[in-house]
């Protein structure tokens, strides 16, 4: 708004300089001064004009609509049982998925540290992954993790 206003008293500005430019030129002779006026009246009718509908226009409103809803994630129990992943090792694969470290995940499942490094190790092997999250992207591939 204060952008808008500005730009409005330049353009005033703009105007008195001209029309004293044009005074100064002796232009103002030729012309009456109810020329003038209008003319500012004019400029001054048409800036207010777009500058109302500009202010006033309504504001369209976008919903943006749900993408639709895809199919639930089924864990392939075949794979599952291949890899001969555990319940419990297919609960720190979930976690480590969403992130936790595993400090943050045996706080969770009440285990020791130790206890969910071994189950780490358990899973790297049956994954044949070194890291997190190769782990991680394996389960993926195999369809134990969405």
């Amino acid at each position: 708004m204060k952008r808008i206003i500005i730009l409005y008293s330049l353009a005033l500005a703009a105007l008195v300089f001209v029309l004293k430019f044009l005074e100064y030129r002796f232009i103002i002779r030729d012309l009456s001064l109810e020329f003038y006026m209008g003319v500012i009246a004019l400029l001054f009718t048409i800036v207010g004009i777009w500058l109302g509908l500009k202010l006033t226009r309504k504001k369209v409103i976008v919903h943006v609509s749900q993408p639709p809803v895809r199919d639930v994630f089924q864990i392939d129990e075949k794979m599952l049982q291949q890899t001969g992943i555990s319940k419990r090792e297919y609960e720190v694969l979930e976690l480590m998925a969403k992130g936790l470290s595993n400090q943050e995940i045996a706080d969770k499942l009440f285990v020791s540290l130790n206890t969910i490094k071994t189950h780490s190790s358990n899973l790297f092997v049956k994954l044949d992954a070194k890291r997190r999250t190769q782990a991680i992207e394996r389960a993926k591939q195999l369809r134990l993790l969405p």
